[in-house]
């Protein structure tokens, strides 16, 4: 019974034997990932469109989706190594990501902050641009400058 468990075991081994004749000038190697093509996809594809997800290459880890606060504080990790790519984009959704049509487009006022379901900034004034600042500094700025200048 040894003698065929160990034999199997041999053939096991040798199983994987290169032949040193056929690499004969042998100069570069490469890599091909097939084993996650619909993850490499939405990563590639998907990912841009988000708002609020970024990617962080982390050599040799298995792909996860990785939950974070405001504070940048790990809520929790989600495997992706086993859903598709369509997987993928429906369980964003469910957690409130914004998906925009166009990696350069606008993100609107409301999904600012999305996932999350309410500002961190809750104390403070909301946000405006310093262009629209500029606007409406200069715009008060003139009637008190006609008001001060009646007699002329």
């Amino acid at each position: 019974m040894w003698l065929i468990v160990l034999a199997a075991l041999l053939h096991c081994a040798s199983a994987h034997d290169v032949d040193l004749k056929k690499l004969d000038g042998m100069a570069k190697a490469r890599v091909e990932l097939n084993r996650l093509s619909e993850v490499k996809a939405f990563v590639v594809q998907d990912i841009p469109l988000y708002h609020n997800l970024v990617m962080k290459h982390i050599p040799g880890a298995d792909p996860e989706l990785v939950l974070l606060n405001h504070h940048y504080e790990e809520l929790d990790r989600i495997a992706l190594s086993d859903m598709s790519r369509s997987e993928i984009n429906e369980l964003l959704g469910e957690l409130g990501f914004y998906k925009k049509t166009d990696p350069e487009a606008e993100v609107p006022e409301e999904f600012r902050f999305s996932p999350a379901k309410d500002s961190p900034f809750k104390d403070e004034p909301p946000y405006k641009s310093p262009i629209a600042s500029l606007a409406t500094d200069n715009a008060s700025a003139e009637p008190k400058a006609e008001a001060k200048h009646t007699d002329l």
